[in-house]
């Protein structure tokens, strides 16, 4: 795990917030702030490579710097690259630099959890493994999450603002192809650059 920023000091409970932040939205952030009620510090984390989708649109370094820019200044979150995809190889590149007693949480919403826990891993019982090195807070979009039973105690509810529920990457590049108003949906940080990557693509 290859850290671009890193928040000081020694946290006992690490959230985790992987994505493709392509690019960085509102959401993105508003998951991250909501979660430092149960977590002491997030760190953004963008695979360079995924499970479940092929690296396109924006570049690797457009969506860093997009990352990098729209977290700078706020002392508990750090951004790091990581070489794989999935959470259990995040978990453990996190353990790598944190320490192997860290607590982990990963941060996603409903349709992430959905996929995640129903993902062919090649196993029956490779996800409720995985689940004793890592546990979930799931934010409600477009719904709320119900886990399967036996996975109540690893996977937690995380409360967000109704208002970012449906914000989605993919709506800031529709919206930009379009030509319809977009600017709210991302940070104010990274505008310009979203409007300069996302807007040569669209040409």
């Amino acid at each position: 795990m290859e850290f671009l920023l890193k928040s000081p000091g020694s946290p006992a409970r690490l959230g985790v917030l992987p994505g493709a932040f392509n690019p960085p939205t509102v959401a993105h952030l508003a998951l991250a702030e909501a979660a430092l009620q149960q977590v002491d510090e997030v760190v953004f984390v963008l695979p360079r490579t995924f499970p479940h989708k092929e690296f396109s649109g924006a570049g690797f370094v457009d969506r860093v710097e997009m990352l990098c820019a729209a977290v700078e200044g706020k002392a508990r979150f750090s951004v790091a690259v990581a070489d794989r995809g999935l959470f259990v190889e995040i978990a453990r590149e996190c353990r790598d630099v944190y320490g192997s007693e860290i607590g982990i949480r990963f941060l996603c919403g409903r349709d992430a959890a959905e996929r995640i826990v129903g993902w062919d891993y090649g196993s029956p019982d490779a996800f409720a493994r995985m689940l004793r090195e890592f546990e979930l807070l799931v934010a409600d979009r477009g719904g709320s999450y119900e886990p399967p039973v036996e996975f109540n105690a690893a996977i937690h509810r995380l409360p967000l603002s109704c208002d970012v529920e449906e914000v989605s990457a993919t709506e800031v590049r529709e919206r930009i192809a379009r030509g319809e108003r977009w600017e709210h949906l991302v940070p104010a940080e990274i505008r310009a650059r979203v409007r300069q990557v996302y807007g040569s693509l669209r040409g």
